[in-house]
């Protein structure tokens, strides 16, 4: 676990975002979500790591949680969430979390379902059986829930695969094929899916960027790109959408 990963106690992470984002939500007002490296309490179990990273660690012992919180436009706590499906590094300091989380948020969003990076690929232990049969298990959980939106927090590693011919290269299209492909089942309902990504280089890997939104609507055959990101642009994007 690098430095720029270690979890964050509680007053530091309060110091640092969650004074943030209500200010900000009360003066917009929006809905803020954010994903942050959340340090487990003294009281909270720790189970043993899956993947000990002896160089930085010899507690063998979880620490921290991949985290996301959720705040609501009075600027009020309206829901928080740990990465279910972790990626390599989290095996190095984190918990799972217990499942997928979905929160209702006052209108227009409504029902909003919150996911992190890996949470969308298939859930360990579980087959891949088809396209049409997946498993695409946080896809059917926003079915489940009859989610309106899901807010995916990304830190997705940039494609490895050949660009098609004559792109420009500016955007990572296999990225936003493969999140969309993992999101299948939602072609077959109303309500936008919002994917966040950062375009980072560290330790030697490159993310992919790429942030973007898709309506999803049932029986439409496909989803619908309704805007993105380059997968080298940083900065903030402003989409008005009806859900």
């Amino acid at each position: 676990m690098s430095s720029k990963t270690r979890p964050r106690s509680p007053l530091i992470w309060k110091s640092l975002v969650s004074d943030l984002h209500p200010s900000s939500a009360r003066k917009l007002p929006n809905v803020w979500a954010a994903g942050y490296p959340g340090r487990l309490s003294n009281e909270e179990d720790k189970p043993p790591l899956e993947a000990l990273d002896i160089t930085e660690s010899n507690s063998g012992v979880a620490v921290g949680a991949n985290s996301a919180v959720l705040y609501d436009p009075l600027g009020s706590w309206a829901g928080g969430y740990r990465k279910t499906n972790l990626y390599d590094t989290d095996k190095t300091w984190a918990k799972s979390g217990t499942g997928f989380a979905t929160y209702r948020l006052p209108s227009p969003l409504r029902t909003v379902s919150l996911g992190i990076c890996m949470d969308l690929n298939t859930m360990p232990g579980a087959s891949w059986t088809s396209l049409e049969d997946g498993p695409y298990e946080l896809a059917s959980h926003c079915l489940e829930r009859k989610s309106n939106i899901l807010i995916l927090l990304n830190n997705w590693l940039h494609s490895s695969e050949s660009q098609a011919e004559g792109d420009d290269g500016q955007n990572d299209w296999n990225t936003l094929e493969y999140w969309a492909t993992r999101l299948r089942p939602l072609w077959a309902r109303d309500g936008p899916a919002s994917s966040t990504s950062s375009d980072a280089v560290e330790n030697g890997i490159k993310f992919a960027g790429t942030s973007a939104i898709f309506s999803m609507v049932r029986d439409s055959g496909r989803p619908k790109l309704l805007d993105m990101m380059g997968k080298d642009e940083e900065g903030v994007r402003v989409w008005n959408v009806v859900v």
